[in-house]
């Protein structure tokens, strides 16, 4: 659901505050290299992700937070370019696995590629924070509000 690159001056890049992670489904033979086993956090069941995110922080542009019937926050990431790519892709290669969600290095979502996305929306039903909300407005704008100067 990116990878930075960098050299020099590393140090010095902004470290983010909020972060996102969207991990495709592995095949249990891919091996340790490209994939890594863990306990769903939803389900609690042993799964089978990509080590590598397909969708990360750094693709998200804006997102818009609900508080969820259970009091619990949901939230829209409103995806960039690269973002809303590599979710079409992976929601027309891999309909029928599961994209693992992972919000400030939690377990936020679990879903299932049942259709193709292509408008860059990438949906959390709910079990964030309000400090989760909060984090994620010092990282990105609302989704609505004009893009930050700076």
């Amino acid at each position: 659901m990116a990878l930075v690159l960098g050299g020099a001056g590393m140090g010095d890049a902004k470290k983010p505050r909020s972060t996102l992670r969207a991990h495709l489904e592995a095949n249990a033979n891919d091996g340790t290299a490209f994939s890594t086993q863990i306990r769903s956090g939803i389900t609690g069941k042993n799964v089978v992700i990509e080590k590598v995110p397909t969708i990360s922080e750094q693709d998200v542009v804006a997102f818009y937070p609900y508080q969820a019937p259970d009091g619990s926050y949901g939230v829209l990431f409103q995806l960039n370019d690269h973002g809303k790519l590599a979710l079409d892709t992976l929601s027309v290669e891999r309909r029928g696995r599961f994209l693992y969600v992972f919000v400030n290095g939690r377990p936020a979502a679990e879903l299932q590629v049942d259709r193709r996305v292509s408008d860059g929306k990438l949906y959390v039903e709910s079990g964030l924070t309000a400090a989760d909300v909060a984090l994620m407005k010092k990282e990105w704008r609302l989704i609505g509000e004009r893009k930050k100067r700076g």
